[in-house]
């Protein structure tokens, strides 16, 4: 067993520490495991880019991550950042005042590596060995969706789906829907071209990062979130379309009386929860298996 490394997630809803241990098979011991619900996202404008109050409680988040990294002498970090950051007009301001407060060195990664790296994660954990795979990654500015054969990338693609940025820019469930479906329909066309589109057939649709993991928690009825009974769980387009007409008549404060909803989430799981279902019905998935390992173990596993 190796010394621990520690891998960092920073997204545009939520940041993400894992410390953790590797084995010579690439298997993961964790060591300790923090998230943060930091909305980086919120308030993002194309003019100035990222918010000064969502600046402000990731700095936060990101200095309580280093003083963990301190505490258990980690020497290997890998930090990232995604959708938001990568977008943003004043991300060179954010990342060095992030530097400066937390001593965390940002890596902004665009959205082809995002989807590499989920991959890896997802395959390090998976428990249904496969021919094929499509994995899609609902994130807070952007969803990537990376098609492999076993552990060979055919395509992959980070499309501007994401949850914080649906729910912000879009003010009826329509619109989004009419976003969502417009994406979507692009990137089959893509897939046609490409001649990828058989490999569909016979492949397992993994969903990773929140709304995948918060789908299977509403259907666990889960109050204590338990990443082992997540992991792999398999939910139906039947359920989940059950679980979406339920949660849209609720106002946010009544979604988190439902068992298995984090607060945080209970304006953008609509969003996240359309995405999931256009996703399933525009590929012809029926079932969705559901991964807690993502991005953020891809990350640990590369440093």
């Amino acid at each position: 067993m190796q010394f621990p490394s520690a891998a960092i997630d920073l997204g545009t809803n939520t940041a993400r520490l894992l410390i953790g241990c590797m084995d010579d098979a690439s298997r993961i011991t964790p060591v300790i495991y923090l998230r943060r619900i930091t909305r980086l996202g919120g308030g993002f404008t194309k003019e100035r880019g990222i918010s000064p109050e969502a600046s402000e409680r990731t700095v936060s988040a990101l200095c309580d991550f280093a003083s963990e990294i301190r505490r258990h002498n980690v020497d290997q970090v890998r930090a990232v950042a995604t959708s938001a950051v990568r977008d943003a007009a004043n991300r060179k301001e954010f990342c060095d005042l992030i530097l400066r407060e937390s001593g965390i060195k940002l890596e902004v990664i665009d959205g082809e590596t995002e989807g590499l790296l989920t991959l890896r994660g997802v395959l390090a954990e998976i428990n249904e060995k496969c021919e094929n795979f499509m994995v899609f990654d609902v994130g807070g500015g952007s969803t990537e969706y990376t098609l492999a054969l076993a552990d060979k990338v055919l395509f992959t693609e980070s499309l501007p789906l994401g949850v914080v940025r649906l729910t912000e820019g879009k003010i009826t469930c329509a619109a989004m829907e009419e976003k969502i479906m417009r994406e979507l329909l692009a990137i089959r066309g893509k897939l046609a071209t490409k001649g990828f589109l058989p490999f569909l057939g016979n492949a397992v649709l993994v969903g990773t990062a929140g709304t995948a993991t918060t789908l299977a928690a509403i259907s666990l009825k889960m109050t204590d979130y338990d990443y082992r009974l997540v992991n792999n769980y398999v939910i139906g387009i039947d359920e989940i379309k059950e679980i979406f007409s339920i949660l849209l008549p609720m106002t946010p404060k009544q979604r988190l009386t439902v068992p298995g909803l984090e607060k945080g989430r209970e304006d953008l799981i609509i969003a996240g929860t359309l995405i999931a279902i256009k996703t399933m019905e525009i590929f012809g998935f029926k079932r969705l298996k559901v991964s807690d390992f993502g991005l953020l173990e891809g990350v640990l596993l590369s440093v």
